[in-house]
């Protein structure tokens, strides 16, 4: 695939594409605030695969320095202007996303004349211009995205902000005007900033010691965010107590974009984050789901009496009670692991063990003597499996398989012709390389199971 459909594509900067002012002005905004960038990399839309990136000048080694941004730089709950509104209200700006208290820092930020970060909107998307899919029209995000996951997921989303919005921010903005202009109450803004903030904010990981904690507070980090994403990416961001780094860790050639990651993610999580997805086979980190409801449905099919159905749906309670599965979860498959081994593994065999055996193994409370080689599941074992796993594995894959709109082989033809596919608009391409990259999956796991 060309490099060219490798993109971060959330949208466009409002500036035109040669417009040289914001990239100066934010440059000379990085001099005054002690962000420092190295002299060999270099902020520009040119030679990058969306909007705004950064390009090496000059070649870059493994544990190159490329810039370093100091906390005081950093755009957060904390560092803002309003920053001791928040703390002192902070009890009623509790959210289901915890991203309330820099959401309303932003919203005071952008519409502040004299705000220290002025420079640095300057290089943000046009946000009336953002491609996640949440913007889509309704019948356009479940046309192209069924059987994804992605519209499931974009409802969440829609309801909880709209929540959030009235419950918690607008009575926030409405009880201190003197802060927030009428033109940033919008609900409609609101949700173009949660977009942002999900697809250009950072998080900062907890140390080992701190994973009992809540999350940190999402944070915005100027330069970290104007770089592109990879699976396969050259640059990675690392935490210190003064500053945030951004250092090489493979080879960078003169005249390369330099890419960080956003994660481990799988085409849908980078679609309904960020607006884009990695084409074919460029994502090695993506994956298929399969709904655990699916496979009790797939369970059901196999029962012929009464009696059977009731043992079934006691089996599932006790998946249940073990916290192997539960209504809204899913079994994760990636192309070369099952990412949800002991889940997928405690499954099948609950759900097809032997009455009797079945019992038992309820009455030792999920506990066994010894565990069998049977227990692991990864790929390559899936042909091992006993005939009953694979047979109930299989009928569940074709089950998930029926959820999509279109075939695999309507994908490939899609693919294959490149003039057809140049046509398709934007969206349909995004979309069109979520829904293959797990139709690959599911369709290898099924030759796996025959």
């Amino acid at each position: 695939m060309a490099t060219q459909a490798k993109r971060r594509r959330v949208a466009g900067p409002a500036g035109s594409d040669n417009d040289p002012a914001p990239v100066a002005s934010f440059l000379s905004w990085c001099q005054r605030v002690g962000l420092e960038l190295s002299p060999k990399v270099a902020v520009s839309r040119q030679g990058t695969v969306a909007g705004y990136g950064m390009v090496a000048r000059e070649s870059v080694q493994p544990g190159e320095l490329l810039f370093a941004v100091p906390r005081a730089a950093l755009l957060s709950q904390h560092t803002c202007s309003i920053s001791g509104v928040l703390e002192r209200e902070r009890g009623a700006l509790q959210s289901q996303s915890g991203w309330v208290p820099l959401l309303l820092a932003l919203l005071h930020e952008m519409q502040a004349p004299a705000s220290p970060w002025s420079p640095y909107f300057a290089l943000w998307p046009e946000l009336g211009r953002l491609e996640h899919p949440m913007f889509w029209p309704e019948e356009e995000r479940r046309r192209l995205l069924q059987g994804t996951g992605v519209p499931e997921a974009v409802e969440k989303d829609l309801a909880n902000i709209r929540s959030e919005y009235y419950s918690i921010v607008l009575p926030f903005m409405d009880a201190h005007p003197d802060l927030f202009s009428p033109r940033v109450r919008s609900l409609e803004l609101y949700r173009q900033l949660v977009a942002l903030v999900m697809a250009y904010s950072f998080q900062e990981p907890l140390e080992e010691e701190e994973d009992e904690k809540e999350p940190n507070s999402p944070l915005m980090v100027p330069a970290a965010d104007i770089l592109n994403h990879l699976a396969n990416h050259n640059a990675n961001l690392e935490y210190s107590p003064t500053c945030l780094r951004m250092v090489a860790i493979q080879p960078i050639p003169k005249g390369h974009e330099i890419f960080n990651t956003y994660g481990q993610m799988a085409n849908w999580q980078l679609i309904h984050m960020y607006g884009f997805a990695e084409p074919y086979p460029d994502n090695t980190n993506d994956t298929a789901d399969i709904q655990m409801v699916t496979v009790r449905e797939a369970a059901l099919q196999g029962t012929k009496v009464e009696a059977e159905k009731l043992l079934l749906y006691e089996r599932w309670d006790f998946l249940c009670k073990l916290e192997m599965v539960g209504e809204e979860g899913a079994f994760v498959i990636g192309r070369e692991e099952v990412l949800t081994e002991e889940e997928l593994a405690t499954t099948l065999k609950v759900l097809c063990m032997p009455a009797e055996e079945f019992r038992e193994f309820k009455d030792q409370n999920g506990w066994e003597d010894d565990k069998t080689e049977e227990d692991s599941l990864t790929i390559t074992d899936i042909p091992k499996l006993k005939a009953s796993w694979r047979q109930l594995l299989q009928d569940s894959v074709l089950l998930t398989l029926q959820t999509y709109a279109t075939d695999l082989k309507t994908e490939q033809d899609l693919l294959s012709n490149k003039e057809v596919y140049a046509a398709l608009s934007w969206r349909e391409q995004q979309a069109l390389q979520v829904r293959y990259g797990q139709k690959m999956i599911l369709h290898r796991l099924l030759e796996l199971t025959r």
